[in-house]
């Protein structure tokens, strides 16, 4: 793909994101929904691989039913109401469709399948817009409508979510499909939180991000499609690999890297809302996605292949780290010291 080609897809990207999140009018929000999925639909679809135009067909087809649910969502309120306003949807049927576009949009279980499937066909850089750039506007969009959302369906999608993304992350062999059950393991978190308080779920996407984008970034630089290849990356970047042990543990919420933040605002909010057996469920949930980011992480560094390995190692190189992946990174790592700073600002 041309550069220039490139530059008009990642403008498209950030207009269609912009229009989005600043907008009050729903034909707006939508419009700008519209644009993303059509400037991610190349980028998917570059390598003209077969699967890459199945996950870039699958892809259109979610997106484009899940954006006439919004169309549909809107203009029954208006229907009823004669509001065009995001922020005054208030008819009940209207909240209901809107939860299920977004919910399509985001991957949210029961509308899951499509994600790990079409980021399995993407390459690792397109798979980290998917999980975080394109994202971004739907949970703008809870976010607005966050008071006029029935919580008890937020909490059943978010659990389902929280359980599904670690089970059936579990068995996985391919990495990019790994950080898809991730992901939508880490959306569960937001949507039992988005009701309660919506701030505190922008936070954790933000911090997701941020430790998502370091992920996907450090496996962009070793190459590492599968937990095979993984196994065999020691030798090319050891330092890389070393680190990448460590981020895979923040994404996993474990204390006193990141990603505990969010998670101990979530289940202390939580408390807080007297939804205290929801706060436990989820948080014994989480302990399946650790499971296979430890495992991630112990294929990464800790295991030596055997001898008889069938791949080719891929010697160390002098090559600098990437500079983007050094800062993600130590952000992943040491934010939690300055949570107090974090909390203020947001």
């Amino acid at each position: 793909m041309n550069p220039q080609a490139k530059l008009i897809f990642a403008l498209s990207l950030t207009l269609g994101t912009t229009l989005t999140i600043s907008s009050n009018h729903w034909i707006m929000a939508w419009t700008g929904l519209e644009i993303n999925t059509l400037a991610i639909l190349p980028l998917i679809s570059k390598s003209h691989h077969p699967r890459a135009i199945e996950a870039a067909t699958k892809y259109f087809l979610v997106q484009a039913a899940a954006s006439t649910l919004v169309l549909f969502s809107s203009m029954t309120n208006a229907w009823h109401t004669g509001q065009w306003d995001i922020t005054q949807l208030s008819h009940p049927t209207s909240c209901l469709i809107l939860t299920v576009a977004l919910a399509m949009k985001l991957g949210l279980v029961p509308f899951h399948f499509w994600f790990p499937e079409v980021l399995q066909g993407s390459s690792l850089i397109v798979g980290l817009l998917l999980s975080t750039l394109m994202k971004f506007p739907p949970i703008t969009l809870l976010y607005l409508t966050s008071p006029s959302l029935k919580p008890s369906v937020l909490m059943t999608m978010a659990i389902l979510s929280t359980a599904l993304g670690g089970w059936m992350g579990l068995n996985q062999t391919q990495t990019r499909k790994i950080l898809a059950f991730s992901s939508i393991s880490h959306l569960g978190w937001m949507a039992i939180i988005i009701a309660y308080s919506p701030k505190l779920a922008l936070l954790n996407f933000y911090l997701y991000t941020l430790m998502t984008a370091a992920v996907f970034l450090s496996l962009n630089s070793i190459k590492a499609l599968k937990l095979s290849t993984l196994m065999t990356t020691w030798t090319k970047a050891p330092s890389l690999n070393a680190i990448l042990l460590l981020t895979l543990l923040s994404l996993a919420g474990l204390p006193p890297l990141t990603g505990f933040l969010p998670k101990w605002l979530i289940i202390q909010e939580l408390t807080k809302q007297e939804v205290a057996l929801a706060a436990t469920i989820i948080a014994l949930l989480s302990l399946l996605g650790l499971f296979f980011y430890l495992r991630l992480a112990y294929c990464a560094t800790i295991t030596l292949p055997p001898h008889t390995t069938n791949h080719i190692k891929q010697w160390y190189n002098n090559k600098p780290t990437n500079t983007m992946v050094a800062v993600l990174t130590t952000m992943s790592l040491m934010l939690l010291p300055i949570s107090h700073i974090i909390l203020a600002v947001v």
